[in-house]
């Protein structure tokens, strides 16, 4: 399979990240796949956010569970953009979606809509939760799904294997060449994250990776010059 590059959380790097006009805009920069957050708010919609809580990028506070659809849908999620649901991404742009989930409960809910649009091929679901990812293989065999994590032991193959997952997704600055190779020995793809800098690009060529995660564009334009 070819390099990707993944927008992560669009392109948050020059956009409010998480918005619709972040999506759209890393649509546009030919980003092959853009990266999101989900939670569930109190009355089970499904939001796009990264936080639990809507301080760090909105102008309300509290926590997203705690918060209606309607509560959430008149704050500010920068520049005058709204918290968008995830149907209203699927709508919005046509590139495939990684969407992150945080629980089960969340992976339930992104099944059903999966289940309900038809959009299997589309959707790759990703989850730092052992259990989210073996809930969404259980309910969507078919779907592509990524472990992901910051901090792993030696058993980080194993626990991808364990929970369905066919992608390891990892913090780039913890990766070794030997883990790459493990995983990939295992048939697991890796992606590594965040990747802002040609140098880091660099460095993910030489391990051999699947694809990055970056927040901006000029990582595409680079990949796509042979960077």
């Amino acid at each position: 399979m070819p390099f990707v590059t993944i927008g992560h959380r669009g392109l948050m790097g020059v956009e409010p990240e998480n918005t619709l006009r972040s999506f759209v805009r890393a649509e546009r920069a030919g980003m092959d796949a853009v990266e999101l957050d989900l939670h569930l708010s109190k009355d089970g919609a499904l939001i796009v956010m990264h936080d639990a809580a809507v301080d760090r990028t909105t102008d309300g506070t509290g926590r997203i569970a705690d918060l209606t659809f309607e509560e959430l849908r008149v704050l500010d999620a920068g520049q005058g953009e709204a918290v968008p649901l995830f149907e209203e991404v699927l709508d919005a742009v046509g590139s495939p979606v990684q969407a992150e989930i945080k629980d089960v409960a969340a992976a339930r809910s992104l099944a059903e809509v999966i289940r309900r649009r038809g959009i299997a091929e589309r959707v790759e679901v990703s989850s730092f939760h052992d259990a989210a990812i073996a809930e969404i293989h259980r309910l969507l065999p078919d779907v592509r799904t990524v472990l992901i994590a910051s901090r792993w032991g030696a058993d980080i193959v194993d626990r991808a294997e364990a929970a369905g997952a066919s992608t390891l997704a990892l913090g780039i600055r913890r990766l070794t060449l030997e883990l790459v190779e493990q995983a990939h020995g295992e048939g697991l793809r890796v992606i590594g994250w965040v990747v802002n800098t040609e140098q880091r690009l660099r460095l993910a060529r030489a391990f051999g990776l699947d694809g990055v995660t970056t927040d901006y564009a000029e990582i595409r334009e680079a990949v796509r010059a042979g960077g």
